[in-house]
């Protein structure tokens, strides 16, 4: 039996909602950056940056890096990294914007039940707080927004903006701050062994819960530690609550 949580803390991205792969060179994105370059690279060279990139960023991440890279580094360490001054430039001005448009997914949607597992969340008077590795935080912080769930989160603590990055146990006691508890009582609840269930170890967490994704699936649990807890979606983890 789990200890009866504080504090509940999830991760975005295949735990609160998920999408289809989604193509890393959005032909409105290779067209917004045509534009903003003056044409000093042609669409297929944009394309190409934008696919090998994406490519280049998601191997970066996989690997166990306690602190974040702004947007600005992103862009420019795996995209316009040969690109002429001027084209870098221009993009790194206008990072910002562009690492929102890179990191929106017209596809996001809840996971089924997480609507159900925040309010009976709520309802038990448990503060929620979102923890996640991300591009842009912002782009996560609308979508829950336009979800009409933003508003049960006492808390949402993203990449981009705390500096560091989940295996980094900071990213949970920062969260655990920001609700007035201590990690040593929070649930934390992610869909990664590598990520999420090593970084609630690190920080002590009461209970490190695996909902299963895609993403689960695809990693190697050789050497990683064992969740306290799986549930395969939302009516999982309510059920695990209450």
């Amino acid at each position: 039996m789990l200890s009866v949580p504080a504090a509940l803390l999830l991760d975005f991205g295949g735990v609160l909602a998920d999408a289809p792969r989604q193509d890393p060179a959005p032909p409105e994105l290779v067209l917004r950056l045509y534009n903003l370059t003056g044409g000093t690279l042609t669409p297929g060279e944009i394309n190409r940056a934008l696919t090998a990139g994406d490519h280049a960023y998601a191997a970066w991440r996989d690997e166990d890096h306690p602190d974040e890279l702004s947007q600005a580094e992103v862009w420019q360490r795996f995209v316009t990294a040969g690109w002429p001054p001027r084209a870098r430039d221009a993009v790194r001005l206008h990072a910002a914007k562009l690492s929102y448009d890179w990191a929106w997914r017209s596809t996001w949607a809840l996971r089924p039940g997480i609507p159900e597992a925040l309010h009976a969340a709520r309802a038990a008077e448990l503060p929620l707080a979102v923890v996640s590795n991300t591009l842009c935080g912002a782009a996560h912080r609308d979508f829950l927004a336009k979800a009409g769930v933003a508003g049960l989160f006492a808390a949402q603590v993203y990449s981009d903006e705390a500096g560091v990055r989940k295996p980094n146990p900071e990213m949970i006691w920062k969260a655990a701050r920001e609700l007035g508890v201590r990690a040593e009582r929070c649930w934390f609840v992610g869909d990664s062994r590598r990520r999420d269930i090593v970084c609630a170890r690190r920080a002590d967490a009461a209970a490190a819960v695996l909902m299963r994704s895609p993403r689960t699936d695809r990693e190697d649990p050789t050497g990683l530690p064992e969740p306290d807890a799986v549930v395969e979606d939302g009516f999982g983890l309510r059920d695990l609550l209450l």
